[in-house]
């Protein structure tokens, strides 16, 4: 059985490179690392920054930043892309960076040495050079970049206290005194012609820096053999992730806008939050499947009372106009967490948000706080059918036997769907939650880490 990934970005296939961490980045607890001012300085005119990323939360912008010289690399606000070398020498891209599903390769190859001005910074995403607005910096400029002898050096925050980077960073370089092309780190899949990591095999320069973040007590470790490690303020071990570019897992998105009420989505968009009162906020994860075997968990934080909705639904979905009512939700096939046995249940629903069948049964009338429900979607089958877990024990009716989700599933691909009132769910879908796994099982091949 499979956990919910995407394979686009998996390109370990024929290159035979695994990432195997990332780290999760959470603007709220305020998380980012940094290279303290110490030491020596690197070139100041030439180098090499290469991450692999991926936004959860598009207002929360900053990748990169040179303290006290305001060098930095970051999202804007409209979502383009810039890079400022020092005042008065930005470059910014005319395009959106907004997919919140996938990964996004940057490079930024810089050399100020070069007499052709276009050469002295180069910007790439995903292998590609992206054309730049804004002023290129002058013959041998030099900036705070690489001054890591008085300049603290940022990752994950832009200054003290604000703009942290919201999502997940994977295999961070610093190449010290060599500008480098984006095919040192990563190729073209001569399949699918996907972008795709690789193992990188050139110099670091002495103030050269690799964070690979595949210790979980140290993942500000600097493995590139010069030992520049960073501080991680505010990350743990628990932040260590295994949603990688070459292993891409779903996540909750924030981009859903079929909802009346949106809701609150953070902690690497697995943790859906609803603070206001009165009101079910829904929403959905950015894949969407339309045939396989799939297993995720949702751990519901809150007890008692009519709170959660939980399943899956076709991608053409939403509310029914108008309407508050949990079950007013349109293709949704799920369990309706209710304060008594005759209201919870499976419910099935229609594009009308009309009921196709209602089975009452008790899913966990006045459910427990902490209590984790497991979600086993079969698409392979026929009829098509999902089985429901509390706790590792099947709660489906009829002695546990899969249910027939073919009302919602009518329109395919389908995806995860929740609806909340007043709650907060926590979900796993294999490469990173908030909830602690004690049990830490795994699919057939080894991916996702269950309770």
């Amino acid at each position: 059985m499979e956990v919910l990934q995407r394979t686009a970005n998996r390109g370990s296939i024929s290159t035979g490179y695994d990432i195997d961490n990332s780290v999760k980045l959470e603007p709220d607890n305020a998380e980012y690392f940094q290279r303290p001012a110490a030491g020596s300085n690197g070139s100041l005119t030439t180098w090499t920054f290469s991450l692999w990323l991926k936004r959860t939360e598009l207002s929360h912008n900053n990748i990169f930043y040179s303290q006290g010289g305001n060098g930095r690399v970051r999202f804007e606000s409209n979502d383009t892309f810039s890079f400022r070398y020092k005042s008065g020498n930005e470059l910014t891209t005319s395009r959106v960076f907004r997919d919140t599903s996938a990964w996004y390769h940057i490079v930024i190859a810089v050399d100020t040495t070069q007499a052709t001005a276009s050469n002295r910074v180069k910007i790439y995403f995903n292998g590609v050079q992206e054309t730049m607005s804004g002023t290129q910096p002058a013959l041998n400029a030099t900036s705070d970049f690489g001054a890591f002898s008085t300049v603290t050096a940022q990752l994950g925050q832009f200054v003290e206290g604000a703009y942290y980077f919201a999502g997940y960073m994977a295999d961070f370089y610093w190449i010290d005194g060599i500008q480098q092309a984006p095919t040192e780190f990563g190729e073209f899949d001569s399949d699918t012609g996907i972008w795709k990591p690789k193992a990188y095999t050139g110099s670091f320069g002495s103030e050269g820096v690799y964070l690979d973040f595949e210790s979980s007590g140290s993942l500000g470790a600097d493995s590139s053999g010069n030992g520049n490690n960073f501080t991680a303020n505010n990350i743990t071990a628990a932040d260590q992730a295994t949603d990688t570019p070459t292993n891409n897992f779903c996540t909750l998105n924030p981009l859903d806008n079929n909802w009346a009420n949106v809701p609150t989505i953070n902690e690497g968009a697995t943790t859906h939050m609803l603070t206001s009162p009165g009101v079910w906020r829904g929403s959905s994860g950015t894949i969407a499947v339309s045939k396989g075997k799939w297993y995720w968990e949702i751990k519901t934080t809150n007890s008692g009372g009519n709170l959660y909705m939980l399943g899956i639904g076709s991608t053409e979905y939403g509310e029914v106009p108008g309407s508050q009512s949990p079950h007013d939700v349109l293709n949704f096939a799920g369990l309706y967490l209710a304060n008594s046995a005759t209201e919870g249940g499976l419910f099935v629903t229609d594009s009308t948000g009309g009921s196709v069948y209602r089975n009452a049964f008790n899913p966990g009338a006045n459910h427990s706080a902490n209590d984790i429900y497991g979600f086993a979607l079969d698409l392979d089958s026929s009829p098509q059918t999902i089985t429901f877990y509390r706790n590792g024990t099947n709660i489906n009716p009829s002695s546990g036997a899969p249910l027939d989700i073919a009302g919602a599933c009518s329109i395919l691909p389908v995806t995860i769907r929740l609806s909340i009132f007043e709650r907060e769910a926590q979900c796993n879908f294999g490469g990173y939650t908030e909830f602690s796994i004690a049990s830490g099982n795994t699919d057939a091949n080894e991916y996702g880490n269950f309770e």
